[in-house]
């Protein structure tokens, strides 16, 4: 292609900065209803929009020139290729080149930072706007900045917003304009499966089994009936095939597309090397979600550009990007507009270079100026980008989606995003999955919360079984992490963090009639307990006092991990109390190299009544099994022990499965008073928290200064201790009113008197202290020595001052006295409260 002079005329130059009127009509409704609408809702865009959204510069101008030819020279050589996006209109009407409205934006949300947290910010902040008609290029494309402030976009747009975020975060990336499938086009996802219910089964595939190592010990094989491994496998393989089946269905009931491989489509190319990106791939904009080259939804390329050029493919795209190469420096394949411009990987290198001129300059002015002149060219460069600092707030980060919330419909599922805090209930995701595809009649609903004051993060609601499943963070009450429960039942089952309960507590399963134990990490190896009652037992409120008698329990079994410090023959496996039959069953560990192990069976003997006393222990109340039959039997005096000590232990089991009912029912309780109040507290660290954080600051800022003034208010109001003592009453009677007044004169009359006596009790002390001195230093004459004289004379001068000053002090106060009573009859004869009853 012919390179094009920068000299050109002044009507083409002013042909290709005003669109006609043709291309004005044919610019659709879109630009009126997206960007006139948000102009026109600003008070002075004129003055908010820079220059450079109004106009092009020169250097655009001429970018535009060359990018007219390239457009002509490329419909002349290619006549059976759509033509290519080159100069796209802006919000305000102007043409501007594709490649100058990115903006590389470095940000500082560590949110950002990686391809991930862009792609998912733009795919959640914009809505999807559809290109109209869907087999023809846009005629317009509007800055990265207005898209923030409308949250609408074209593909193109999103596209060029997340660009510009990926080459501010350092990575190689490029806007692709091409082609793709509809349902990438119109983001429908209802015939893809949902990321977060995982991948579907799949069946007649076995896992490759690891090579065994001869040499390893064999683990001991598990005894597993093959007939039921054979019958899941069955049953696995029905359902996956069931499923492919569906999917097929569901394929053979779309209707074919008429654009299939027209719809254009627009999204980013990130290449490797740069960020330790490993391969190439694609960023579909619309969902952010990355994708391989040879992605069937990707049919065909057209072009693809960054903020330093401008490249045209010229590979065959007729099976798709599969077989396409990526690097844009190869003109076998990749067809650039600027001949000469800096690539990217050009200008990494050119920058290493300048340092290295720069350290040689010192020595060598003259060839570094020489080289400068050299290397300076006719080249035309990519002109700086017109499009303002692209502005990302916190809030925008927080909010996320348009209306602060976002549906995406799936194949027999719909998930819900919401904005923190938008629900009172802390709500900000709900996955819906349904049986049927026309999504009627739900199986589960699953929700997860943030921010809420009882740590819960995650519920499932079953509505086949009508079982309901809660998920709690760590700080729970109880160091529950885990509550699932059927509303058709009163079963419960509960997990707890064991290494943070004292009794090691795991798990607890619990149901009318059966209660279900596991723990970890018990100091007596307890591991199991297994309680069966007699009779169906409602959970009592914690409130009552019905506690579960022995009477009521039927059996208890508990299983106990293997004691090293103790032989087999001693450490107890497991424990089996019959309270109904009153038998307790003790079983031992297994010895090594013994399949049986020891047990022994104890008969508990009769308690004492009033009739008859307590039955004795004999022999026949045991039998035992001891399997290496050289060892000494036990005697009854040991086993007499052994068996009360089991029926102790027997009481403690009882009081534990009592407490552990009665711990559940605290939990339900408790979980009950929490749903009816759910409290959201806001943190500090976001735009809404720091927002109310702020208003509470002020408004207990504003609460202080009112109190402040009101206690300086009552200090002033003389009538303000009498008035609490009545009550504080809003009006007075005249009868109260004399009372007040006569009592305010008395106390009046009874401070000036209090501390004329207070001045008087203070003369007469300091004179008495005077005098005791003088008589010690008057029996003492002649044993001082000159310091203890001069000492005794600073005393006495002292004595007299504070004496003096006590005297004046009195005499000014009795002066004061009546004026300062007069003053207080004057106040109280002007109170407004007192004075209409004064007059009387």
């Amino acid at each position: 292609m012919e390179a094009v002079q920068e000299s050109v005329g002044q009507e083409e130059l002013s042909s290709v900065e005003t669109p006609t009127k043709e291309e004005e009509e044919d610019e659709g409704p879109r630009c009126a209803s997206a960007a006139h609408e948000l102009l026109l809702t600003l008070d002075d865009p004129d003055k908010l929009c820079p220059e450079s959204y109004r106009q092009n510069s020169p250097n655009e101008v001429r970018l535009m020139v060359v990018a007219d030819n390239f457009q002509r020279q490329f419909s002349h050589l290619c006549p059976d290729r759509k033509p290519l996006l080159l100069c796209p209109t802006n919000e305000w009407g102007v043409k501007k080149f594709v490649s100058t409205t990115l903006r590389p934006t470095a940000t500082d949300h560590p949110e950002l930072f990686t391809w991930q947290g862009c792609a998912s910010f733009v795919a959640d902040f914009l809505s999807l706007e559809p290109l109209e008609p869907p087999e023809n290029l846009p005629r317009s494309l509007f800055s990265s900045t207005l898209v923030l402030q409308s949250q609408r976009a074209t593909c193109l747009e999103s596209s060029t917003l997340l660009c510009s975020l990926l080459l501010g975060a350092n990575y190689d990336a490029y806007c692709v304009s091409g082609y793709a499938s509809k349902d990438a086009c119109l983001l429908d996802r209802s015939l893809l499966r949902c990321p977060l219910l995982g991948a579907l089964p799949k069946g007649g595939t076995s896992e490759q089994e690891p090579l065994e190592n001869k040499y390893l010990v064999k683990a001991a094989k598990e005894l597993r009936s093959r007939f039921v491994t054979q019958q899941e496998e069955k049953k696995k393989k029905r359902e996956a095939e069931a499923a492919m089946m569906e999917e097929q269905q569901e394929g053979e009931r779309r209707v074919a597309d008429p654009l299939w491989g027209l719809r254009v489509h627009c999204w980013v190319l990130v290449l490797s090397g740069s960020r330790d990106v490993p391969q190439n791939f694609f960023i579909d904009p619309l969902t952010g979600e990355s994708h391989a080259p040879d992605d069937q939804r990707f049919l065909g390329v057209e072009s693809a550009w960054n903020h330093l050029n401008y490249y045209v493919n010229m590979q065959d795209c007729s099976s798709g990007c599969a077989d396409m190469a990526f690097d844009l420096e190869d003109l076998s394949r990749w067809e650039p507009l600027l001949y000469g411009a800096l690539s990217r990987k050009q200008l990494a290198l050119c920058i290493s270079r300048r340092k290295e001129r720069e350290m040689m300059s010192r020595l060598l002015k003259e060839e570094k100026q020489e080289q400068e002149q050299a290397e300076e060219g006719g080249v035309l460069e990519m002109p700086r980008s017109w499009v303002s600092y692209i502005n990302i707030s916190k809030e925008d980060l927080e909010t996320r989606w348009p209306g602060r919330q976002k549906t995406t419909h799936y194949r027999k599922a719909k998930l819900e995003h919401f904005a923190p805090y938008l629900n009172p209930d802390g709500l900000v995701r709900r996955l819906t999955t349904y049986k049927d595809l026309a999504c009627t009649e739900e199986v589960t609903v699953k929700s997860w919360y943030q921010q809420r004051d009882d740590h819960l993060e995650e519920t499932e609601v079953n509505k086949v079984d009508n079982s309901t499943t809660e998920r709690f963070t760590c700080g729970r009450s109880f160091y529950l992490s885990l509550h699932r429960f059927w509303s058709r039942s009163e079963e419960h089952d509960m997990r707890f963090s064991s290494d943070t309960r004292i009794d090691g507590l795991a798990r607890r399963t619990l149901s009318p009639l059966e209660m279900t134990e596991t723990f970890e990490g018990r100091k007596d190896f307890l591991f199991h307990r297994h309680t069966v009652f007699l009779q169906d037992l409602p959970l009592s409120t914690p409130d009552s006092d019905e506690e579960v008698e022995k009477d009521q329990l039927q059996e208890v079994l508990e299983r106990f991990h293997r004691n090293r410090s103790k032989p087999a023959h001693a450490d107890v496996a497991q424990r089996l109390f019959l309270l109904a039959e009153g038998r307790i069953e003790v079983t031992y560990h297994l010895e090594d190299h013994r399949c049986v192990a020891s047990r022994r069976s104890f008969i508990k003997p009769l308690g004492s009544t009033e009739r008859r006393k307590a039955e004795d222990f004999r022999a026949d109340m045991v039998s035992s099994f001891q399997v290496d039959a050289s060892k000494e039997p036990l005697k009854n005096l040991t086993l007499s022990q052994m068996l009360d000590d089991l029926m102790e232990e027997e009481g403690k089991v009882a009081l534990q499965i009592n407490m552990s009912r009665m711990e559940v029912a605290d939990i339900l309780a408790c979980r009950e008073t929490e749903k009816q109040r759910v409290c959201l507290p806001f943190s500090p660290w976001t735009t809404g928290g720091a927002a109310k954080a702020r208003s509470k600051r002020q408004e207990m800022e504003r609460q202080a200064e009112e109190e402040r003034r009101w206690l300086q208010e009552r200090k002033k109001d003389i009538l303000a201790p009498l008035l609490i003592r009545l009550g504080d009453p809003e009006a007075l009677s005249a009868e109260d009113a004399r009372r007040l007044y006569l009592e305010c004169l008395a106390e009046s009359k009874c401070r000036l008197v209090e501390k004329a006596e207070l001045i008087q009790q203070r003369i007469e002390q300091e004179t008495q202290e005077l005098q005791r001195k003088q008589q010690w230093y008057q029996k003492n004459p002649f044993g001082m020595t000159s310091l203890k004289r001069e000492d005794y004379k600073k005393y006495c001068a002292e004595k007299t001052l504070r004496i003096g000053v006590a005297k004046r002090r009195l005499s000014m106060h009795m002066k004061a006295a009546p004026l300062e009573h007069q003053n207080v009859d004057q106040r109280l004869r002007n109170d407004p409260r007192l004075a209409p009853h004064l007059l009387t």
